[in-house]
């Protein structure tokens, strides 16, 4: 081995990211068929320059958590469990129903809700019926605080970052 190699290492994640919903909504393809597809040997069915995006899609996850205690996960029983059809606009995955138990040795993620509209306002009014369309008695949750979020003057007009929690946590909390 001469001096002259270099070693470079390089992260590749070959597994769809929690947001890739987002991309199914405004694309209207499959990303999960996409890569069955792929792992049984087919081509993909679609080029990147045929893809076309439209819209704007929006994702919060509703977690079993107590955004007034530092975020601290909750367990407990799901006495009531209620979220909005799936439709065109409006896309609830989740694996949990009424009844079941949330449990310490998981993610607290009950449920990703993910709304679409042909622009970003229309996006932000599903998002806002959907989480009031959305209920759940047993534990805490976080739908107060996605409420709070969706109705935002600042995340109505898009000045939003990865500080925005963290720029906004009194009005969000309160």
């Amino acid at each position: 081995v001469g001096s002259d190699r270099k070693f470079f290492f390089m992260e590749m994640n070959t597994r769809l990211q929690v947001e890739h919903p987002i991309t199914e909504m405004t694309t209207g393809q499959d990303l999960v068929e996409w890569q069955l597809r792929v792992a049984a040997g087919e081509s993909l069915p679609l080029q990147q320059e045929d893809i076309m995006q439209n819209g704007h899609a929006i994702e919060v996850r509703l977690c079993a958590e107590n955004p007034t205690n530092n975020f601290l996960p909750e367990t407990g029983k799901l006495y009531r469990f209620a979220i909005p059809r799936n439709s065109p606009r409006v896309r609830v995955d989740t694996g949990f129903t009424e009844g079941d138990e949330v449990g310490v040795f998981y993610d607290s993620m009950i449920a990703k809700l993910i709304t679409f509209g042909d622009n970003r306002a229309l996006a932000i009014g599903q998002l806002e019926q959907a989480l009031g369309e959305t209920a759940v008695i047993g534990i805490t949750t976080n739908i107060p605080f996605l409420e709070k979020i969706a109705f935002h003057p600042a995340f109505a007009i898009g000045d939003t970052t990865t500080a925005f929690v963290e720029n906004h946590l009194t009005d969000l909390l309160h």
